[in-house]
């Protein structure tokens, strides 16, 4: 790993220490003025008959009611699993609330070490028949530290398989930097070998060591399980309602897959309490009180409680019996008295529980299909109400036979101030944003990034400059004096969804210092990935912490091998005024570094512009970058492309100065013909002297 800048001009960070706060928390008093938002609802419907999904349906066919009244849609997409295949998989962009959501939750507090064990297998089985579409995440419950998330949302079934193994312990994780947004465990340098496998599994080492966390959950657990069974039943029930309306603000239907050995139902039911019936003696508390001894409604109201909460955020619990994936022979003879208790919560939520079954993917293979078409309903309501104030919804499906189900979220939530909103809820959001095919944002960005040949010690691995540019004025606005935490998020996926490298980082701006400036211009981050040659998309995210104004943008990105015959050429770079920008490089994580500047004409280096801005009549220089540059003459040409992709007639291109060695490095003067204002793309082609020829391409502006 390495850190981005290694020359950089000496303007660049001038006068800026004292005004950033770079990757820390910021606690500075912040206000902001809140403003008028624009809600809209989706609704993700699955209709089945006799246990199919039932296709074919138009946005003709549904009828939809926010409480009583039915609202007119603005929306409709069809998503249907079925007709995903093959590269049809791999590009597929699809909202978030159209794409199925599994959080596989280990339950530590009722579950024993075996138990547990087993329940990681029967996850790997589970994860292995889903959908490449499918978004899985990973979380643990205990006793002591209630639900924690050890990986978000994701298609990436490496992280997928790291998750499960190490259960999130820091012991088995080799990453001095984790991820904020819970996207990645692991980098994935190379295509893993299959899980499973000595390579792609945990080595015996790690195995041991995972074995020993479990062994020391396990005493922690028996420690905990002297707490009163009743009241760990009520933090249990507390605590998963809270994580139910975090869960809440992720779009899509999720399935809550609750491996555990579930309690002994006395507790919701009445009878003696666990633990005082095996030696034939009860007795009573010192307070009097029969409430803890038996199932009281203290208890049987939370947990109902709990169960509303799940069904309000859309989520099913398929309960997993981790006792009876064992088998009857495993269980030293004691019965099995979760079974109850864990139908209760599926039943109670529109799951299903999975019991005394060793292949969790074959058991739930129906409920995969039954919910492999899903109906993206669409619309705005017009009284949105107070912040948290639940809305109840109805979809009606006209003229369908008996028999037929339809299966939408109960209602939705109007929007928190996203300040009130839990952190573990901004970074749900941020990753589902970031996951999803949608684009946009009310804050202006423009992202450049290129592969650069990396050192011979990265192994072929290219060297990727980011360079995101944030409009200051959009980026500032609703908020008004304070430090502002501006969060960014650079990712690179492959086409499966395969998290390769990422870049996070959270500045803070101090408003009565750079806030003139940032309204002139904006913000210009430099940070870098490390990519094997391939196919990739960028994924860009940006968050005003205060406010929590976002915006997404994507860009594709090509990493050529580098030792391939014919050259190899960037994109072309328009170098940008000096004091442009308020600059700020990515912070330089430990053991990193440092790499030489890339973007250098001669010995003078320059920042280059993401979206350049060219004037008619007002000529601009711009750098090539080639590597493999044959001998000989070397012919430059370009041509501008519109919006519609046909090519532009005019603008005069002239070649300035080509520097030798490796790179090499062409300087060029570029005025672009008499166009309207708008985007275009500057297309040019270098032939080398032996004729190979390679093309690419940027984006620019037209200003007037």
């Amino acid at each position: 790993m390495k850190t981005l800048v290694g020359r950089l001009p000496r303007w660049v960070f001038t006068g800026l220490a004292a005004a950033l706060v770079v990757g820390a928390a910021v606690a500075a008093a912040q206000t902001f003025v809140e403003s008028t938002q624009v809600v809209a609802v989706e609704v993700p419907v699955q209709v089945t008959r006799d246990g199919e999904p039932v296709r074919g349906l138009t946005a003709a066919d549904f009828e939809v009611y926010d409480g009583k009244n039915k609202v007119d849609l603005t929306g409709f997409e069809v998503v249907d699993l079925a007709t995903l295949s093959g590269d049809a998989v791999a590009t597929a962009e699809l909202p978030a609330s159209a794409r199925r959501h599994f959080l596989v939750l280990f339950d530590m507090r009722f579950s024993d070490t075996k138990a547990i064990a087993q329940a990681r297998r029967a996850a790997q089985d589970m994860v292995a028949v889903l959908h490449p579409t499918d978004l899985v995440a990973v979380g643990t419950y205990s006793g002591l530290r209630g639900p924690q998330l050890v990986l978000g949302f994701t298609s990436d079934r490496t992280q997928i398989a790291v998750a499960l193994e190490t259960l999130g312990a820091p012991e088995l994780l080799d990453n001095k930097a984790p991820d904020p947004l819970r996207l990645a465990l692991v980098e994935n340098n190379d295509t893993p070998p299959p899980p499973g496998t000595e390579e792609g599994g945990m080595k015996s080492a790690a195995r041991e060591i995972a074995a020993d966390i479990l062994r020391t959950i396990s005493r922690m657990t028996e420690e905990a399980r002297t707490v009163e069974l009743s009241v760990a039943v009520r933090d249990l029930s507390r605590s998963m309602a809270d994580f139910a309306r975090i869960m809440g603000g992720v779009q899509g239907r999720k399935y809550v897959v609750w491996l555990s050995e579930g309690f002994d139902p006395a507790v919701l039911q009445g009878g003696t309490a666990v633990g005082e019936v095996n030696d034939g003696r009860q007795s009573t508390p010192l307070d009097g009180s029969t409430d803890r001894r038996y199932g009281g409604t203290q208890t049987l109201n939370a947990v109902e409680r709990m169960l509303e909460e799940l069904r309000r955020a859309d989520c099913a619990v398929q309960a997993v019996d981790v006792a009876g994936l064992r088998g009857q022979g495993d269980l030293g003879g004691r019965k099995v008295a979760g079974q109850d208790v864990l139908l209760n919560f599926a039943k109670g939520t529109g799951g299903e529980l999975y019991e005394k079954t060793n292949d969790l993917g074959g058991a739930m293979q129906q409920m995969l299909r039954r919910t492999g078409v899903t109906y993206v309903l669409s619309f705005q309501p017009e009284d949105v109400g107070r912040p948290d104030t639940f809305h109840h919804l109805r979809v009606e499906v006209k003229n369908q036979p008996r028999g037929t189900r339809v299966v939408h979220r109960p209602g939705w939530y109007a929007p928190r101030p996203y300040t009130a909103r839990h952190p573990i809820e901004k970074t749900m959001s941020a990753a589902s944003q970031l996951l999803s095919g949608e684009e946009g944002g009310p804050i202006r960005t423009a992202l450049l990034a290129a592969p650069f040949r990396g050192a011979p010690e990265e192994n072929g691995r290219a060297y990727v400059p980011v360079l995101l540019e944030i409009d200051g004025r959009s980026l500032l606005a609703g908020a008004s004096g304070g430090t502002i935490p501006a969060e960014i998020y650079v990712y690179a996926l492959d086409k499966g969804g395969a998290v390769h490298g990422y870049v996070a980082q959270t500045i803070g701006l101090d408003v009565a210092k750079v806030g003139a400036g940032l309204q002139q211009s904006g913000l210009k981050f430099f940070g870098h990935l490390d990519l094997a040659p391939g196919e990739y998309r960028l994924r860009t995210l940006v968050r005003n912490g205060v406010t929590g104004a976002t915006t997404v943008r994507s860009l594709p990105l090509t990493v050529p091998t580098f030792a391939e015959a014919g050259p190899v050429l960037l994109p072309p770079f328009f170098p940008e005024p000096t004091g442009k920008w308020l600059i700020v490089r990515e912070a330089q994580r430990a053991g990193q570094k440092e790499a030489p500047y890339p973007f250098l004409l001669g010995e003078e280096p320059y920042v280059p512009a993401s979206e350049p801005v060219l004037v008619p009549g007002q000529e601009a220089r711009l750098a090539l970058v080639v590597y493999n540059l044959g001998a000989g003459a070397v012919r430059v040409r370009a041509r501008v492309l519109g919006a519609d992709g046909k090519e532009v007639s005019g603008g005069r291109f002239k070649l300035l100065e080509h520097q030798a060695g490796t790179p090499g490095r062409l300087l060029a003067s570029y005025d672009p013909p008499r166009l309207p204002p708008g985007q275009y793309q500057l297309q040019v082609t270098l032939t080398d002297g032996s004729g190979a020829s390679r093309i690419s391409s940027t984006a620019f502006v037209i200003g007037v």
